[in-house]
């Protein structure tokens, strides 16, 4: 849903300010802020009514600050006495300790039920004092089904697992207790106004063919990132998982950092600098299904096909081929719950991107689903309520107890009051990831020529979102990253950029058309997109090549898993000028503030020369699409009269362009309407060319 720029009009300064609306208390707020919502009304309530009652039960077992504390009482707890394992297990009859501390003797540590199904035993310290269990030592649970099967399982909220391929590809449970605690030396940075993030994927952010280690982000790419001007890391593919090629997309141990980049402190050592550095950190979150391994995962671990999940086909998600939560079990929400916080308190995240939102909320997990933006789509039977339920919760626990944490959903189903507070009766989402913009822009690098490309379609696709909920813009993430798909500079230059990226070589016309529009595209999506901006790690200086995990397909290869920053660093080519643009893009919106002001003012869509011009945050942007002509004293309105200067010109040199518009160019105003303002500019617009003009102070 579009809105128009708002208009506000100067009250009278004896004028008494205008008390604050009442908001429903019943779910039905949203709707005075989409009146298409009344008819679903009912089903509003609905929906609140779910979310009330299980704040009702957390309320009652302490509220969300005791419920979500699961990881304080599961798994292993170290106190002066010993250390306490307790883990819920309520098909088991029967539950056994063993490991290394043991000489894995199945039966000498047997485990005490409670009436709930949660299997306990405390393991006294030895005689001096030390505990029983050693540190960075393997442990298991076994346990008797009631058909008396004996099944061996890792422990649910191990904190650490590990893996040998040359022995097994299952994972090995591991006592993590080191005798030197890691200790923060960085608070967290505010909450930014303007979120602007770097999607990044630790085993690949080395340019060797290997997985890259949480030491060498730290110290690496780190820096980069604080360069580039992004002040928001999106941490992909932590938490523990089976397959390397999955992306981080099958979990099997929740409360596990991957073992894969290094330890626990390494990664708080990561989270610490970035605060040191000014960058807030977010863990992509895996909620919406769980890996089917049995031997290390949750898929049944006490022996029953329903334990974290719904049985049958209810619990099985047939695309992803995983396990599906049972969102409506209590011990499953606190589980989940508990992982959230657990993150946040353990290794200092600060905040979540929510994967698979739309796989959450609909019981057809958008399978072969293709949402109109009918409102009916998200509401009725296809609407798994549970789940909605779920997330309701998780962002008002989340909001509750951390009110700077940022929550991000990754939908693509446009659910309206996704982004709405729940206590409006929306789902409570700080953003949603705007998942038509880089289709859009690979549908056109795809079928259209330049010459096709429709102005009024483009603005249309970067400005579809919905009033009052804030959403992230990205040109690609790593979805287009992946082998497969092409990434845009891909689809722009790779018949040239093996051959023609050095600035030895002549700047053929494909190159110089993928520099230009490749730094045009992500301009235009960062500044009129949304109210956050993300890339994926590589993008922004143009990755010349796809990404591919090392699987069977191509005999286990890291070639493709990796990132070249040889590329970016080498000043003979010319990465280096999308490198060097992304930043100054960065740094401009810091200066101007466009990503936390309203939506734009579009005063021009000129189809047939193919130039787009906006004003945002008190700046003008002007983009010249064409691919032949270049316009002299070009009408632009702008927004307040006065004198305006350039603030970033993509054809700078220094970026790889021509030089075409000088710096010091100075553009004073006309008083006279024009394009919806009451005065205009007129400005030398090169082909292929984006400017961003500011008033002169």
């Amino acid at each position: 849903m579009t809105t128009e720029k708002s208009k506000v009009t100067a009250t009278e300064p004896t004028a008494a300010p205008a008390p604050a609306p009442k908001v429903a208390e019943d779910g039905t707020g949203v709707i005075a802020l989409d009146p298409w919502l009344s008819p679903y009304k009912t089903a509003l309530q609905e929906r609140y009514a779910g979310f009330q009652k299980w704040k009702k039960t957390i309320n009652e077992a302490g509220g969300y600050d005791k419920f979500t504390r699961g990881y304080e009482s599961f798994g292993f707890q170290v106190s002066d006495k010993g250390i306490t394992y307790r883990e819920w297990a309520p098909n088991a009859t029967g539950a056994y300790l063993f490991g290394d501390f043991n000489n894995w003797d199945k039966f000498s540590h047997p485990m005490q039920r409670d009436q709930f199904g949660v299997y306990s035993i405390t393991v006294p310290n030895k005689p001096d004092g030390s505990p029983a269990i050693e540190h960075n030592t393997k442990v298991k649970i076994t346990m008797i089904t009631p058909d008396g099967t004996r099944i061996d399982r890792l422990p649910a909220w191990i904190h650490r697992v590990t893996q040998d391929l040359n022995v097994s590809p299952v994972y090995d449970a591991v006592f993590w207790n080191p005798a030197k605690k890691y200790q923060w030396k960085n608070k967290a940075p505010p909450k930014p106004t303007s979120l602007k993030v770097y999607e990044a994927h630790v085993g690949i952010a080395t340019a060797e063919p290997r997985v890259g280690q949480f030491t060498e982000f730290t110290a690496n790419v780190l820096p980069r990132i604080k360069k580039l001007g992004y002040n928001t890391i999106q941490l992909m593919a932590i938490m523990e998982h089976a397959y390397y090629a999955s992306f981080g997309y099958q979990i099997t141990s929740f409360f596990a950092a991957s073992s894969r980049y290094g330890t626990p402190e390494e990664l708080k050592e990561l989270i610490d600098t970035a605060h040191g550095l000014g960058i807030t950190v977010l863990l992509d979150v895996v909620h919406s299904h769980a890996c089917k391994n049995v031997l290390d995962g949750l898929n049944q671990f006490d022996g029953s096909d329903h334990q974290y999940f719904h049985e049958g086909a209810k619990g099985r998600h047939e695309l992803w081929d995983s396990r599906l939560f049972n969102y409506g079990s209590y011990e499953v929400m606190r589980f989940l719950l508990s992982n959230l916080r657990f993150y946040i308190e353990e290794y200092g995240f600060d905040g979540f991107r929510f994967d698979g939102v739309t796989s959450m909320m609909y019981t057809h997990h958008g399978i072969g689903f293709g949402f109109s933006g009918n409102y009916h789509e998200y509401f009725g039977d296809g609407v798994d309520s549970e789940a909605v339920a779920y997330l309701m919760v998780a962002n008002d626990m989340l909001h509750d107890l951390y009110p700077n944490c940022i929550t991000i959903a990754e939908d693509v189903s446009g659910m309206p009051t996704l982004c709405r507070p729940v206590s409006e009766g929306g789902i409570g989402f700080d953003y949603r990831l705007s998942m038509a913009i880089p289709d859009m822009w690979i549908k056109l690098l795809k079928e259209k020529m330049d010459s096709e490309w429709d102005i009024g379609n483009i603005v249309y696709t970067l400005t579809n979102r919905r009033h009052m909920e804030p959403s992230i813009a990205y040109c690609e993430s790593h979805d287009q990253a992946l082998v497969g798909d092409k990434t845009i500079a891909f689809w722009l230059m790779d018949k040239e950029m093996y051959t023609h990226m050095s600035v030895l070589t002549e700047l053929t016309p494909i190159i110089d058309r993928g520099l230009a529009l490749h730094k045009i595209i992500r301009l235009v999506t960062h500044t009129l997109g949304g109210e956050g901006y993300l890339t994926f790690i590589g993008n922004e200086f143009g990755h010349p090549e796809w990404l591919d995990f090392p699987r069977a397909g191509n005999n286990a290869s890291f070639h493709y898993a990796r990132r070249q920053w040889n590329v970016v660093d080498d000043h003979l080519l010319r990465y280096k000028f999308l490198n060097d643009f992304d930043s100054a893009m960065n740094h401009a919106e810091s200066k101007v503030g466009w990503l936390a002001a309203p939506q734009a003012f579009v005063s021009l869509k000129h189809e047939s020369d193919k130039v787009l011009a906006f004003d945002r945050a008190g700046a003008v942007f002007i983009f010249n699409f064409n691919g032949s002509q270049s316009f002299t004293d070009y009408r632009i309105a702008v927004p307040t009269p006065g004198q305006y200067k350039i603030l970033l010109n993509s054809d700078e040199e220094r970026f790889g362009g021509h030089d075409r518009v000088s710096a010091d160019s100075r553009y004073f105003s006309t008083p006279e309407p024009w394009a919806g303002h009451q005065q205009y500019i007129q400005v030398y617009i090169p082909s292929r060319t984006a400017l961003i003009l500011v008033k002169v102070e």
